[in-house]
């Protein structure tokens, strides 16, 4: 089975730029299933200096999917709103995928599974299914992650999940949703940083 390090090296075109923002606190980016409040303010003056054309070390060939990049970083580091700004002006299937994660975060879940629809057949998606079995088969046999799976990924028993479990660190299935949650933004950063510069 597929394994997938968060700590390996994006595709190449990635810049300085955006390895300093991926690596910024890695501990403790992206690690709420569901965030209240702001995001690690810490990050904050490097993500307000960042723009998308310094994401990359290559010439931008697609603009939507260099905007894409950024509005993932901002998820990275649980700033939602500026998150949901940009993914929302890119009308595209990474654009409404980005807006998904984004409600789902937020703990609009209704609105995320909206937005999943709208995500239609990504290649993330398609992908997903792989990296979700190394995840799930480290745990307990349980329903609700075999669903997950059962036809392929389905985001929207992703999102029930999360909703079932966001205010439930200590229950045993919450590391793994997390888990989930990283690879998923890993995928779909990588699918945006391959695109930006193709």
């Amino acid at each position: 089975m597929p394994q997938i390090d968060l700590n390996s090296k994006l595709t190449d075109s990635l810049s300085p730029a955006g390895y300093d923002l991926l690596n910024f606190n890695p501990a403790a980016a992206y690690t709420k299933l569901v965030v209240t409040g702001g995001g690690n303010p810490e990050a904050l003056p490097l993500l307000k200096s960042t723009e998308p054309q310094t994401l990359l070390t290559k010439p931008i060939t697609s603009k939507a999917d260099a905007d894409a990049m950024l509005s993932g970083l901002w998820l990275w580091h649980d700033w939602l709103d500026p998150s949901h700004r940009i993914s929302q002006d890119l009308h595209s299937s990474t654009g409404s995928f980005w807006h998904a994660i984004m409600h789902r975060r937020e703990g609009d879940f209704s609105n995320a599974k909206y937005w999943y629809a709208r995500v239609g057949n990504h290649p993330v998606l398609a992908s997903m299914a792989p990296f979700a079995s190394d995840v799930i088969n480290q745990q307990p046999a349980d329903k609700s992650f075999l669903k997950l799976i059962r036809d392929g990924w389905d985001p929207d028993v992703f999102v029930d999940l999360a909703e079932a479990l966001h205010n439930k660190p200590s229950d045993p299935r919450h590391g793994a949703v997390v888990a989930l949650q990283r690879i998923e933004w890993r995928l779909l950063f990588d699918h945006c940083t391959r695109a930006a510069s193709a």
